[in-house]
């Protein structure tokens, strides 16, 4: 027969258990203030995803990024575009370390965060996350840039695939509101080996790519608009050193005196990139007293 009283305690056992598991859980997520808010990071805890607003944005603007004229104005006509509601593409940026890919990006945030431009941060073992990601901001009124920095993958990573899920290959449309800017010093994002042009045939004179080169490149050509990035030779480097230094309130002449030890800086540093130089600049300020 039923017995209302073991139905009772049942319901009492259960409704334990649902209260015990809710205290394990996460709080609501609240959805970020995007007129207050410029940027967000996406974090996973207990394995649900947040958006974490970013409470100081890096300041860094276009006019602080010296020698690459060329890819400013690139990644600013693509993302002026984009801010006016034309059509535009997402941007990969490749090239050498510390030549300036994620700092043009995150000048680019604050060149037209007035105009409505605001950038949520993706680690790549979060790409995965992609699609819902997409979810909580498609159909708001601002314009979002997805932003991957130092993007690189190995075969068989299930990143990888949700990247190009998201990028052109899913039954969904991407939204208008939405570009992804990647940067990576791979210009195909995964590693390439010798023995995979093995796999390269001839057919009526005309070489076709193997599968594996195939799958490589096929990411990359995903992203309509690719922007590369070189080694600065000394010149470009001097001149970066100098526009920091001026910044710091550090006269010509001091510039000037300041050049050999910004050439052995890099010397140490095995390379003369934009980062070395700001490097040296905040370590000579420092040094000689003057307070960034």
């Amino acid at each position: 027969m039923f017995d209302p009283a073991q139905l009772e305690r049942l319901l009492d056992r259960a409704e334990s258990v649902l209260t015990r598991l809710e205290s394990r859980l996460p709080p609501p997520c609240p959805t970020p203030d995007w007129q207050q808010t410029l940027a967000c990071r996406w974090r996973r805890q207990q394995g649900y995803g947040r958006l974490v607003p970013v409470h100081q944005v890096h300041p860094i603007r276009l006019a602080d990024l010296a020698d690459i004229d060329d890819q400013k104005e690139r990644i600013t006509a693509n993302t002026r575009q984009f801010v006016a509601g034309q059509p535009a593409n997402n941007v990969l940026l490749t090239g050498t370390r510390g030549s300036g890919k994620s700092s043009l990006v995150k000048a680019v945030l604050n060149e037209y965060a007035d105009q409505g431009l605001r950038l949520i941060e993706v680690d790549k073992d979060d790409l995965t996350d992609l699609a819902e990601i997409v979810d909580l901001v498609a159909g708001r009124p601002e314009k979002f840039l997805i932003f991957c920095d130092d993007l690189s993958f190995e075969s068989g990573e299930n990143a990888y695939k949700a990247l190009k899920s998201v990028l052109d290959g899913s039954v969904a449309a991407p939204p208008e509101n939405v570009l992804i800017y990647a940067t990576s010093n791979r210009r195909h994002l995964m590693p390439e080996y010798f023995s995979e042009n093995l796999e390269t045939t001839r057919v009526d004179g005309e070489i076709h790519p193997g599968e594996a080169i195939e799958e490589k490149v096929s990411l990359s050509e995903r992203f309509g608009l690719w922007i590369s990035f070189y080694p600065f030779d000394q010149d470009s480097y001097l001149h970066i050193v100098a526009h920091w230094l001026k910044s710091y309130g550090f006269s010509k002449k001091a510039i000037a005196a300041a050049e050999r030890e910004a050439l052995n800086w890099a010397l140490g540093r095995g390379s003369r990139s934009g980062r070395v130089a700001w490097q040296f600049a905040r370590d000579y300020a420092g040094r000689t007293g003057v307070r960034p």
